[in-house]
């Protein structure tokens, strides 16, 4: 059975979400998504952190809103990153005279570094549903051992994307394993346009639990993909498997490293499927 979501937007966009493509909605000034102030439920939490030399990663940053908050706190290690190269001009002069905020133009997956937070903020929305799996794996390399995922993801789905949507279930399954939560939860201080439809993130990252990321190949229906996952689970030690939604990828959590010829042996039944681990730029 041909699974129909390939050929949907979250799979199949025509609009290639690209640094060419972010970079022309800056220059166009359509950034619908800017709210022109720090998210509230954010500072929120800023509020809450005693230790002013943590280390703080904002991926997808735009205007930075969060950063300048940060400053005003006293932060000294504030890291931003963003695909388009007019935002990161506009941050550039923005933030010149403040030693405390890293200002890199680049892709996000394909960045390096240690961090005790990450800040979400419109960024995991930006990202077509294919690369979920990818999110999650990366945003396990880059923190920390006892690092935190903090900030809000949207609870409803949109008829135009982006943004891509999701819900609280979606999520549960998404970072189980990977990260324990202390938090996911309608946020009671969303901006009023997004009240009611955000939830409020605290992850914590899972320092015990190896988060890796696979290429595959051959899976052609959903049908497949949930024997696939079973298959891939009653190995010993996996916690948890999830696919992205064109089938092309999969993280897999477990409480020990596996040898890629358990996983091979594990779909052999079928000699067109392929597994392979992912091997960063």
């Amino acid at each position: 059975m041909e699974n129909k979501n390939l050929t949907c937007c979250t799979t199949e966009c025509k609009k290639p979400l690209d640094k060419t493509y972010w970079n022309k909605q800056w220059e166009n000034q359509q950034t619908g998504w800017d709210i022109g102030f720090p998210s509230p439920a954010i500072t929120a939490y800023v509020d809450q952190i005693a230790d002013k030399t943590a280390s703080i990663l904002i991926p997808g940053c735009g205007s930075a809103y969060e950063a300048a908050y940060l400053v005003e706190q006293g932060f000294s290690d504030i890291t931003l990153i963003d695909i388009a190269p007019v935002a990161v001009q506009k941050l550039q002069e923005k933030f010149k005279d403040h030693a405390a905020i890293t200002i890199l133009c680049g892709d996000f997956f394909e960045h390096t570094g240690q961090y005790d937070y990450i800040i979400e903020q419109t960024f995991f929305c930006a990202l077509p549903p294919t690369m979920r799996p990818k999110y999650v794996w990366k945003m396990h390399q880059l923190l920390k051992p006892t690092g935190r995922l903090v900030g809000l993801l949207f609870n409803r789905h949109f008829e135009q994307n982006p943004p891509f949507g999701g819900s609280k279930e979606e999520y549960e399954n998404l970072f189980f394993g990977s990260f324990s939560w202390d938090q996911l939860e309608t946020s009671s201080l969303s901006i009023q346009p997004r009240s009611g439809s955000e939830l409020f993130i605290n992850f914590q990252k899972n320092e015990k639990h190896l988060v890796e990321l696979y290429a595959f190949t051959g899976l052609t229906c959903t049908n497949c993909v949930e024997k696939v996952t079973s298959l891939l689970k009653a190995i010993p030690t996996v916690l948890q498997v999830v696919f992205s939604t064109n089938f092309s990828e999969l993280i897999i959590v477990s409480s020990a490293p596996i040898d890629i010829k358990v996983l091979e042996q594990a779909i052999a039944y079928d000699e067109m499927y392929r597994i392979q681990k992912f091997v960063p730029r």
